[in-house]
């Protein structure tokens, strides 16, 4: 008998261990999910930064491609008369041609 006594006993502590186990797991379980819960929130506020961010540059980026300097604008009046004045010598050449 004291040796079936024993046996419950120590089956008896076993369970109870593994309780103490099962119960400390689900714990930690519980803090990992809310770890992992709040690491993707903050990444996706992280990706929703990076989108505005780079919204912000490439509005950025269109803003100086179309912004013209005095210089440029010179320039730019200058190549398009003597682009008007090669189109109408061609025009003239063509009327020319034609008659």
């Amino acid at each position: 008998m004291a040796t079936e006594d024993l046996t419950l006993k120590a089956f008896e502590d076993k369970v109870r261990h593994l309780l103490l186990q099962y119960q400390q797991l689900k714990r930690e379980n519980a803090l990992l999910k809310e770890k992992l819960e709040t690491s993707e929130l903050r990444a996706n506020n992280t990706q929703t930064k990076i989108g505005a961010i780079q919204r912000d540059f490439s509005t950025y980026k269109m803003a100086k491609m179309l912004e013209v300097s005095d210089g440029d604008l010179e320039s730019a009046k200058a190549r398009l008369s003597k682009l008007i004045r090669d189109v109408n010598k061609c025009i003239s050449m063509l009327t020319e041609k034609d008659q």
